[in-house]
């Protein structure tokens, strides 16, 4: 009798597309791997560059559905489609696609081949779309922890290197605090607003502050916990204390795919959460936002200027980018009547697509100089680099100039795009820090061009491994370069892409 009542939402196959070749994909890697003979060479990261192409494809093609008939909901109301959340789809299929690419060879090179690896790409990208696109926080919860879950085995997957355990054992320890921090403020959300969906919490939130309420200290507490969640999982200071130690010992495929695909899952929920859910206490949660991307814009560059170890170093030059995207942040949340649009959220959104590039480009040429094991990730040994593989040393700069800002680069466009936020907001404080702390991180940057290009050879650089570029790794190179240089001289076109 109840089975013969019980009537499930409406949901649109096609909709959610995306998500389910995602799963499809890492499922079938999995077990096709386990039923059929050894596949041949390159098999694994062309299957998984596929599928993320697939559900790359398809989220395109949603895109045209949004544009004539507007936002909707999906799934009785637990996923909303709407052109922020495929635009951050479309950025981490990107990122799947480039990390699979550079990912082939370094397995290879390890002797820990298989496809573990490229079937856990598949299913953190599959938590990170429904990050994104979640309209409900226990959909966005089960996101955040299936995206977590698989970077934290990513982080540890290199069996052979005890940097690589201990990174992941940190990880998972820390990254289980934040998830309870998240899990226990969505428990008090929904003791102030009877509800998780985001749609009744703005509703059930609306009045102001100031009215005569008994639950508003349940709600900002609540809402700074998913903060603390949050910040956590973006790297921002102070809960980024986890990033240089994963950074440096995970597999430095997997720190690409960190560094981009976890990022803008991350600020795709963050975004999602505070404009959506929250947009009147904007008021509350702006200040503490002003305050994070502040810190975070300073000790990310400052404490990149005094590491030695190149993955250290970008591990806390990540730390000042998500500053940099908190500026964007802070500058929407001084304008929450329009959810998720206006130029702080475009101004997010972009520097999301243009670093993920950026910075999987960055780890591509690291992952090729650290050599077996990972082992020669400090300066010295990209020493005397440009002497050996110019091309490979000149891409590397061109990236670094990017990262730092330079003008005729993607880079560039980037901070321009979320200062010029935070200038159109009055926020000329945290405008004028993010200027500083691009100064400063520049430093860290030249100090690594320096020893590739400048540095003197030292006794037994000669005896070193050679520095190998298989073509794969120099297809995602050179098209991360292309793209920057693309979006830094000829903007425009990006910039009327993003919503």
């Amino acid at each position: 009798m109840f089975a013969a009542t019980l009537r499930g939402p409406a949901v649109d196959w096609f909709a959610i597309s995306p998500i389910l070749v995602l799963l499809g994909g890492a499922l079938l890697l999995l077990v096709a791997d386990a039923l059929t003979p050894p596949w041949p060479k390159h098999s694994f990261a062309l299957f998984t560059a596929a599928t993320a192409t697939a559900a790359g494809v398809l989220s395109v093609l949603q895109w045209q559905r949004v544009d004539e008939g507007g936002a909707r909901t999906l799934i009785g109301d637990a996923l909303v489609l709407d052109r922020p959340a495929l635009w951050i789809a479309i950025t981490i299929c990107v990122a799947v696609l480039v990390c699979a690419l550079i990912t082939d060879d370094y397995l290879r090179r390890e002797g820990i081949d298989g496809p573990e690896l490229y079937a856990l790409y598949l299913l953190a990208a599959l938590g990170g779309v429904v990050m994104s696109a979640a309209n409900d926080l226990i959909v966005l919860f089960l996101g955040l922890e299936i995206l977590s879950i698989a970077l934290y085995v990513m982080a540890a997957s290199h069996r052979k290197r005890a940097e690589s355990q201990e990174g992941g054992i940190k990880y998972f320890v820390l990254g289980g605090f934040s998830s309870a921090f998240f899990l226990y403020g969505i428990a008090l959300i929904y003791g102030g607003a009877g509800s998780t969906n985001f749609g009744k919490i703005r509703v059930g939130l609306s009045p102001t502050l100031g009215s005569d309420r008994t639950n508003d200290a349940l709600v900002l507490a609540g809402i700074a916990l998913l903060l603390v969640g949050l910040a956590f999982k973006v790297a921002a200071v102070p809960f980024h204390f986890w990033t240089p130690d994963v950074y440096q010992g995970a597999p430095t495929p997997v720190t690409a795919f960190m560094a981009s695909a976890g990022k803008a899952a991350a600020f795709g929920a963050m975004l999602r959460v505070l404009m959506e859910a929250l947009p009147n206490w904007s008021d509350d949660y702006q200040p503490a936002v002003w305050g994070i991307a502040m810190l975070t814009l300073v000790v990310g560059s400052v404490m990149a200027v005094v590491q030695t170890n190149v993955k250290r170093m970008l591990a806390f030059s990540s730390v000042s980018h998500a500053g940099f995207i908190l500026i964007g942040v802070e500058a929407a949340a001084h304008r929450p009547g329009a959810p998720m649009s206006g130029d702080g959220v475009s101004s997010v959104l972009m520097y999301l697509v243009i670093y993920a590039v950026l910075v999987i480009g960055t780890f591509a040429v690291v992952t090729a100089v650290g050599r077996t094991g990972d082992a020669a990730t400090d300066l010295s040994g990209f020493r005397g680099l440009a002497r050996n593989k110019p091309l490979l040393a000149l891409a590397m700069t061109v990236l670094l100039l990017a990262q730092a800002g330079v003008p005729l680069t993607g880079g560039f466009i980037a901070k321009f795009g979320v200062i010029s936020a935070a200038v159109d907001v009055h926020s000329y404080a945290i405008a004028i820090t993010a200027m500083l702390s691009a100064v400063i991180a520049a430093f860290v940057y030249l100090r690594i061009m320096v020893s590739m290009w400048i540095t003197d050879a030292e006794a037994g650089d000669d005896t070193r491994e050679s520095v190998r570029v298989p073509a794969l790794l120099w297809v995602t190179i050179s098209s991360a370069v292309a793209f920057t240089l693309v979006v830094g001289m000829f903007p425009g076109w990006l910039v009327s892409l993003t919503p």
